[in-house]
């Protein structure tokens, strides 16, 4: 950053206890920003134009457009992204590895990461397992309520 000019911005991003969960969160947003567009993009590409053509002729405008028949038409979609990243950032482990290695001050210490420390280099393998399995049922746990209330809408919705 220096050599281009950016002297204000060449900081030690990873190793300040205040920057570095997020720029990690940053990095990780910028991995996984793909997956979210291909899902969107195919969820809109599905939604009818005609019926934004109908809503124009009734006098609507972008916003009431986009509430009324973008978001309920995508929702599905919706959920299924929410649930997955969600499901990403509980069980993220390897940007945290190769980045920081849970520092600076376990500041970026994330349950996954905790866990593999405790299971390989501490040796204290039935407290890294008993980390991962709270992990894994808090996983299970969240998609569950993710997929109750996703079904919890469609039958409000009658779909």
């Amino acid at each position: 950053l220096r050599q281009v000019g950016l002297d204000s911005l060449a900081l030690n991003w990873l190793g300040d206890t205040t920057t570095a969960l997020p720029t990690v969160m940053m990095v990780m947003i910028w991995v996984q920003i793909g997956y979210p567009v291909v899902i969107f993009m195919a969820a809109l590409s599905r939604v009818d134009p005609e019926l934004y053509e109908a809503a124009e002729l009734d006098g609507a405008g972008w916003f009431r457009r986009f509430r009324a028949i973008t978001v309920p038409q995508i929702k599905p979609e919706t959920y299924v992204v929410t649930l997955t990243c969600t499901i990403a950032a509980l069980k993220v482990f390897g940007p945290i590895y190769v980045l920081t290695k849970g520092g600076p001050e376990n500041t970026t210490n994330v349950p996954s990461y905790f866990a593999y420390q405790n299971f390989f280099p501490k040796s204290q393998v039935g407290y890294g397992a008993a980390i991962a399995t709270v992990l894994t049922l808090i996983v299970v746990i969240v998609s569950i309520v993710f997929m109750r209330f996703q079904a919890a809408s469609e039958r409000k919705e009658g779909r």
